[in-house]
């Protein structure tokens, strides 16, 4: 059974950076895609961003792009999340996701998850 778990969330001012991290176990890390989805309190879980095999392709949430990057070492069986110029928009439980096939950024297309980290952005 794949396990996942987030690290790096914390409390933040606007404008500030924080990179999440997510450690992937009892796997094969190469064989999924992985991805960041985010909740906010009384909303719906939403995708931030994914990320294939390889590490080559990467898809981002039209809300993150230019801010957010997605990367991946394979080598430590880690995916990343660097977080740039935050607002306070971005506060919300962040959550690490694997699945097995095709791209997607629905998250009832992920077979396992995270228990998430909190993300705090403060004005």
């Amino acid at each position: 059974q794949v396990q996942l778990e987030e690290s790096g969330g914390g409390l933040v001012q606007v404008g500030g950076s924080l990179r999440l991290s997510c450690a992937f176990s009892e796997g094969t890390f190469s064989s999924y895609r992985m991805a960041w989805f985010r909740q906010a309190p009384g909303k719906e879980r939403e995708f931030v961003a994914a990320i294939n095999y390889s590490g080559i392709m990467r898809y981002y949430a039209d809300s993150v792009k230019g801010r957010f990057t997605i990367s991946r070492d394979n080598a430590k069986n880690t995916v990343y999340l660097q977080m740039n110029s935050l607002k306070p928009e971005d506060t919300a439980a962040y959550y690490c996701a694997a699945r097995r096939g095709y791209y997607s950024s629905t998250s009832l297309t992920y077979e396992y998850w995270g228990q998430g980290t909190q993300v705090t952005v403060s004005s």
